[in-house]
């Protein structure tokens, strides 16, 4: 099983749907909808200087565009109704895992931050989901988030949808059968004019700070500018790495203490509105056959597990006592409670649910974003534990020592090796020619780009890879969309055994479609595509198993 992750995917566009984002409000000569202009903050933008996980806020003016709707009851809505109140406006996905419930959460703790004052503060979400924009649809994820008297959460046609995205500009697409949209949250005064927008980051342990900062903007809209029942430090809160100690509350009662040890562990992070896109029982239950298999395995090899419930975005403490009440067994391993979002962001969570296998010392061996992936099979799991564990990287080879495991290499990927970490023009006509000339040996195609994070985290595995069956397996590069500007010293800075060709949109269509960076195209000895992997590898092992596979 290879496993698709949001450092792969989903952080990836949505880093590219910010820049968007960020362009369309502020592209240079452009007479912008949203009359964008700056202006000093409440808070002085020193307190955030050393903590990206806020976001202060950018300064909007002008009227803001009308909306008219459906609400999760199935009654319009439209955003004029509410003038005389303060409008917390939010685009979300109705079937979102990642970011959204985080601006939810958000927009909720602020508004009850406010006390009394709250009553003046109308919550409004707008759906940025193509697909899933039914009156249910919107209603399922107000219910799982317990928002549903707390909110209007707004649906109608794909055509009236797409006029509102567009005039507040928000960017959705679907890659690879996900949703990515722009992460924004509008503030509007009491005369529907816009105040502030704010995009969400990604980061539980700020959520109540990000909170705090807008209580304190929507009291400055209000009259008499109500007090705010916070006082929190805007000081970046401290993640909790996998290899510090930590306790937390057990489910059930008691607490669990974890971090250093003599093994492995497995980790499962969730949140019980999970359930409103995945079968969480299942899953959970799936994992109780993983700990029974594991107690068995030989020569006990397999980690112990540990599930760890986001506490912190739960809509209520009584929510995960409700869902494992619906268990027909009691779960063979314990469930931690996080409230404080520490936990997750130290172990790197960015989806729910989110499995993370680490070392005694607490290094991150490997990682999977079941939302994006569906649960693994035990004998999937199975497979990838043992696979990560078997070949952790410690470090790329250098090029000497790339160079002396390559040695005595065929003529055809000798050939590969003496171009080691250069540009290739030509473009697919090129690509092609040379794949025809590797005929007879197995190819791994890595498409690439200098704009993609994830692939700058997996270029060592690929660099380790390519020095351990480089001598019987042909490894390239598909430069995806970039300049070669960008490309070239993203390849000095990551070096590699083999060479990488410019390719455009469409170009790569006659191997596989390419609906992201990073992906991974295996080409069997006969020239016949044997596996598409898209996003990023997570593990040195998983990348290895898959060459393995798929590779002679």
């Amino acid at each position: 099983m290879t496993q698709t992750s949001p450092v792969a995917v989903a952080s990836a566009r949505k880093w590219i749907l910010r820049i968007v984002f960020t362009l369309a409000l502020v592209g240079v000569g452009v007479a912008l909808v949203l009359g964008l202009r700056t202006r000093p903050a409440s808070v002085s933008a020193s307190a955030f200087a050393e903590n990206p996980d806020l976001d202060p806020g950018t300064a909007l003016s002008g009227p803001a565009p009308p909306i008219t709707l459906t609400d999760q009851f199935g009654r319009p809505v439209s955003l004029g109704s509410y003038r005389g109140k303060v409008v917390l406006l939010a685009f979300s996905d109705s079937q979102c895992t990642t970011i959204c419930p985080l601006t939810t959460t958000e927009m909720l703790d602020a508004k009850r931050m406010l006390g009394a004052a709250g009553a003046h503060v109308a919550l409004l979400g707008v759906n940025a989901n193509p697909d899933a924009r039914s009156v249910r649809d919107v209603r399922a994820y107000s219910e799982a988030h317990g928002m549903s008297g707390q909110w209007r959460f707004l649906t109608g046609s794909l055509p009236q949808l797409r006029h509102v995205w567009s005039a507040y500009h928000i960017a959705v697409q679907i890659e690879a059968g996900q949703i990515d949209h722009t992460p924004a949250l509008y503030l509007i005064d009491q005369r529907g004019r816009l105040a502030k927008l704010y995009v969400t980051e990604m980061a539980y342990a700020g959520i109540d700070q990000q909170a705090q900062i807008l209580a304190r903007e929507i009291s400055n809209l209000l009259p008499g500018h109500p007090g705010v029942h916070s006082d929190l430090s805007y000081t970046r809160i401290p993640a909790i790495d996998p290899g510090e100690r930590v306790t937390l509350p057990r489910a059930g009662g008691g607490s669990i203490s974890f971090g250093q040890g003599n093994a492995p562990r497995l980790v499962l992070f969730f949140a019980t509105w999970d359930a409103e896109t995945l079968n969480m029982g299942a899953g959970l239950e799936m994992l109780g056959r993983y700990v029974a298999h594991a107690a068995h395995a030989p020569g006990g090899h397999l980690p112990a597990l540990l599930a760890i419930d986001q506490g912190d975005v739960e809509p209520t403490p009584a929510a995960l006592p409700a869902l494992l009440r619906t268990l027909p067994r009691p779960l063979p391993y314990p469930v931690a409670i996080d409230r404080t979002g520490r936990v997750a962001d130290g172990y790197g969570v960015e989806d729910q649910p989110w499995l993370v296998l680490v070392t005694p010392s607490g290094r991150i061996l490997w990682h999977d974003d079941v939302s994006t992936s569906g649960w693994p099979s035990v004998a999937s799991l199975v497979r990838e534990v043992h696979a990560a564990l078997q070949r952790p990287l410690s470090s790329p080879p250098s090029a000497a020592g790339a160079a002396k495991e390559l040695a005595d290499s065929p003529p055809a990927l000798a050939a590969l090796h003496r171009q080691a970490g250069q540009l290739l023009n030509g473009g697919f006509r090129a690509l092609s020619a040379r794949l025809r000339a590797l005929r007879g040996y197995p190819v791994v195609l890595n498409v690439w780009a200098s704009w993609c994070p994830p692939c700058k985290k997996e270029f060592p595995l690929f660099a380790a890879a390519a020095a351990r069956y480089g001598r019987r397996v042909a490894f390239l590069g598909a430069d995806y969309e970039d300049s070669p500007g960008e490309a070239r010293p993203f390849l000095a800075g990551h070096p590699v055994s083999y060479p990488s060709y410019e390719a455009s949109s469409g170009q790569l269509s006659p191997l596989a479609t390419i609906t992201g960076t990073p992906t991974t195209i295996f080409i069997d000895a006969a020239g016949r595509v044997a596996h598409v992997h898209i996003g990023q590898y997570a593990a040195q092992g998983s990348l290895d198993l898959d060459v393995e596979s798929y590779g002679f």
